[in-house]
């Protein structure tokens, strides 16, 4: 019996709202649409639409893009978004995905000023999982480092691998900026690592954000690794887009970063196999 010749997961690959900034929530819906995304994250922040879970619903079902994740207003521009408390920003992210039909829930770690928070922050995730089937997924941040200083921003840990979550999110821009092994980070999370967010850097101060391929992220070898490990999370495309001169060359940055996640999600069935001879791979 002739083999596979590429095993593809069941990964979806979405776009993040945040891709298409300074355009709109609703752009990032026609676009993904246009290009076929399979689906979007919708990064709440200041546009109106992006905190109605209604609007949400109606750009949708308009475009017959479904919402695959959530991203949790916690960013320093979104500190007054959905309240001043982030234990209430948290259960808002929780309901308008579990109303869009949206899986996962991206969160970052508290900043360390928030002190009360951050104490209770692994066990409030544990506890509000508990009762859901929503996914809280930590990502991994990053020191802010400015010249030769750095800074400790995020409480318990920026590297989230140190502290007990139930489910991750790696994203590769943040490696980069951390100067950590991206690959190895991903071994710390295992079993639990839920959702990526796929970008690249080259290890600069500032969080890039660059289209997949551009940096000197494993982009490609994480992608092979989650193919071949029959990965069934979502893989978003959060890229920084801000530069482009047009919406066309904005639109063609996320098309590229599409083609390059689908080609290399789509991976051999058994590498270790390849080298063998075909009476030894039945």
């Amino acid at each position: 019996m002739a083999e596979p010749v590429v095993r593809i997961p069941d990964a979806k690959v979405a776009l993040s709202t945040a891709s298409v900034y300074p355009e709109s929530t609703a752009t990032a819906f026609e676009i993904a649409a246009r290009l076929g995304y399979d689906g979007v994250e919708v990064m709440v922040w200041t546009d109106p639409v992006s905190q109605d879970i209604e609007a949400l619903r109606r750009l949708s079902d308009y475009h017959g893009i479904p919402v695959l994740a959530v991203h949790a207003p916690c960013l320093l521009i979104t500190q007054r978004v959905w309240s001043t408390d982030p234990w209430v920003k948290l259960q808002r992210a929780q309901a308008a995905a579990e109303k869009l039909g949206a899986s996962t829930v991206v969160v970052h770690p508290p900043f360390r000023w928030q002190r009360q928070y951050a104490r209770d922050f692994v066990t409030g995730l544990w506890r509000m999982a508990d009762e859901t089937d929503v996914r809280f997924a930590v990502e991994n941040m990053y020191p802010w480092r400015y010249r030769d200083r750095e800074m400790l921003a995020y409480a318990p840990e920026w590297d989230v691998t140190k502290d007990d979550y139930r489910h991750f999110t790696v994203d590769l821009s943040h490696t980069a900026t951390a100067r950590t092994e991206a690959l190895e980070m991903v071994d710390r999370m295992g079993d639990r690592l839920a959702h990526i967010h796929l970008a690249d850097g080259n290890g600069s101060a500032k969080d890039e954000h660059l289209v997949p391929g551009r940096g000197t992220q494993p982009c490609a070898e994480l992608l092979e690794r989650l193919a071949l490990g029959g990965f069934d999370g979502h893989v978003v495309i959060e890229v920084n887009t801000r530069r482009a001169m047009s919406s066309a060359e904005r639109e063609a940055d996320l098309a590229e970063a599409l083609a390059f996640t689908r080609l290399h999600l789509a991976s051999a069935p058994d590498r270790a196999a390849q080298g063998r001879a075909p009476s030894e791979r039945a």
